[in-house]
């Protein structure tokens, strides 16, 4: 069997591709045509999962209906009435802590938002369930069967759709905050209430000129998160 060996501009182009990912947090008005958005979604299928299981379900909502969510997270999310499918009570110490300040601080800042802000926190917080203005959002579910196991082949999906939709020139924003209202988006969308909500991607075109669009958080060196082993 030949060896197949690496091609140095595939090379260049996926690692263009993966470092120019980020979470943007500014989007155009403009809808994405329906054409690319049912070519992203194939090609994110084309995600690896354990024995083939496929165990993610996507709702991808524009339109009236993604200002009709918006407008009950504001009601719900926003006035601290959650329905969590999946509990979230990580509690970040150490380093880990400290990435998530240096973020928020960089998010702060660009938005010019101080310590003593309060109405600028609360806007800065309102803009999530806006979506930041993308004209599309995605609600990522799995089956209620589903594992620790299943909520990594999701999350390998996700990554694979993100990588996707940057490689059409869009951008996108993971957000953990659109799962905490998962009562209202099955009932909004006609979901069954076997398929549990993780969380949502907002996605469209960047705005470029925004300041918050501009922060690039500080990535950890490679010793810092991986060994070789020999």
């Amino acid at each position: 069997m030949k060896q197949q060996t690496s091609d140095p501009q595939t090379v260049r182009v996926f690692e263009e591709l993966a470092s120019s990912r980020r979470s943007i947090r500014g989007f155009l008005p403009q809808a994405v045509e329906p054409a690319i958005l049912e070519q992203i979604f194939v090609t994110a299928a084309s995600a690896p999962s354990n024995c083939n299981t496929q165990p993610w379900y996507c709702h991808v909502v524009s339109g009236e209906m993604r200002d009709r969510l918006s407008a009950i997270f504001t009601k719900t999310i926003a006035q601290g009435k959650y329905s969590l499918d999946f509990p979230y009570d990580a509690k970040y110490e150490g380093v880990f802590r400290k990435r998530q300040l240096d973020v928020g601080i960089l998010l702060y800042e660009a938005l010019g938002v101080t310590r003593e802000d309060k109405e600028g926190k609360r806007r800065a917080f309102l803009r999530n369930l806006e979506f930041f203005d993308a004209p599309h959002v995605v609600f990522i579910f799995m089956p209620e069967w589903g594992g620790v196991r299943e909520a990594c082949d999701v999350g390998m999906y996700v990554q694979n759709l993100m990588l996707t939709i940057r490689s059409h020139g869009l951008a996108s924003c993971p957000q953990t905050i659109l799962g905490y209202d998962a009562d209202s988006v099955r009932r909004e969308l006609n979901i069954e209430p076997q398929m549990k909500l993780l969380f949502g991607v907002s996605f469209g075109y960047e705005a470029p000129d925004l300041p918050e669009n501009q922060i690039v958080p500080e990535r950890a060196a490679l010793d810092e998160h991986v060994q070789f082993h020999s």
